[in-house]
């Protein structure tokens, strides 16, 4: 019976962390999120403009990303070892 409350404790401690973990993530994303709006804000008023080339430049290199992994992978030969492929 202890042996199983020390588990669980360990599992919900386990739990903690990867949530922790999630929300730290998470923050980390929004600060970054919006570090990127406040240069290219601050830029737009320096350079007018900058904000609209700033989407155009993200969303041709978010298409190209997308057929970069979309892009099927060339056959690979099995009967060769993996560092030799």
């Amino acid at each position: 019976m202890e042996e199983q409350n020390r588990k669980a404790m360990k599992d919900r401690a386990l739990l903690e962390q990867i949530n922790s973990l999630k929300q730290e993530d998470e923050t980390l994303y929004k600060i970054l999120a919006l570090d990127v709006w406040a240069l290219a804000k601050t830029m737009d008023e320096f350079q007018p403009g900058f904000w609209n080339a700033f989407m155009e430049n993200r969303e041709k290199a978010l298409k190209k990303f997308m057929q970069e992994v979309v892009k099927p992978k060339p056959s690979v030969d099995t009967k060769r070892p993996p560092f030799l492929r």
